[in-house]
C-alpha cells in the first residue's frame, strides 16, 4: 500500500517536470503536495498504534489520492500533459484509492447485528 502511493508520487514528480508546468508553479506544487500525502499519512497511521486511526490517516490519503486525479484532470485541459499521461497517473491514483479503501475495511469491518 505505502509503496503504491510512492510509485505514484515518483511518477507524479517525473510529469510535473514537463515544461507546461514551469509556468505554473502552484499546480505543479499542488500537485506533488496532495502525492506526497498519501505516503506520509500511511506511514503516520501505521505509527499511531491504533486501528482506528490508522484508519482514518488511510481516509486521509485516499482523498489525497483523489485530488492527484482531480489535479491531473486540469493539467490535461491546460495541455501540460497528454490525455495518455494523465489517463496512466490516474488509473495509478485510483489503483491507490481502491488498495487504501479494501485495507480502510480490513481495519473497520462491518458491525455485527
Amino acid at each position: 500500500m505505502w509503496q503504491k502511493g510512492r510509485e505514484l508520487a515518483k511518477a507524479v514528480y517525473a510529469l510535473t517536470r514537463n515544461p507546461g508546468f514551469t509556468a505554473d508553479r502552484s499546480l505543479k506544487d499542488q500537485i506533488r503536495r496532495a502525492a506526497v500525502s498519501i505516503g506520509a499519512n500511511i506511514a503516520e497511521g501505521f505509527e499511531r498504534c491504533s486501528d482506528r486511526q490508522f484508519a482514518q490517516f488511510l481516509y486521509n490519503a485516499r482523498g489525497s489520492a483523489g485530488e492527484v486525479r482531480s489535479l491531473f484532470y486540469l493539467a490535461r485541459d491546460q495541455d501540460y500533459i497528454t490525455a495518455e499521461e494523465s489517463d496512466r497517473v490516474s488509473a495509478l491514483a485510483e489503483e491507490v484509492s481502491k488498495v487504501l479503501f479494501g485495507f480502510i475495511r480490513y481495519l473497520q469491518p462491518p458491525a455485527q447485528e
